[in-house]
């Protein structure tokens, strides 16, 4: 298989990754914190978990196709994604330190990547 289908199905299990975590930060304030009945019952939870499932599927296809050394630091963008998402969704600060952070893993995967 070809390595761009190989950076396809990382860059989906990321994203799968990021948007499960959405779904837990939504699902948690929906709930109240943590209301640990309310959050067993949560829709917006138990769509997180399915995401993180299928993501673990995807990371299976991403192991039989790139090395280790390679596929898992490059899931360190989704550090970034979720920064981004954090700032656009839920309205949180993006300061100059949390942009070069990002700058730096997005340099760092590049690198691995070359």
């Amino acid at each position: 298989m070809s390595k761009t289908i190989s950076y396809l199905l990382l860059f989906s299990n990321v994203l799968l990754l990021v948007a499960g975590q959405i779904l837990f930060k939504w699902g948690l304030q929906k709930a109240g914190g943590l209301q640990w009945a309310r959050i067993a019952l949560s829709p917006t939870i138990w769509s997180g978990l399915a995401l993180y499932g299928f993501a673990t599927l995807l990371w299976f296809a991403v192991l039989t196709r790139l090395p280790l050394s390679v596929a898992y630091p490059m899931q360190s963008t989704a550090y970034v994604l979720g920064l981004l998402a954090a700032w656009f969704i839920f309205g949180e600060s993006l300061s100059a330190t949390k942009l070069i952070g990002c700058a730096v893993i997005l340099i760092g995967v590049y690198l691995i990547a070359k």
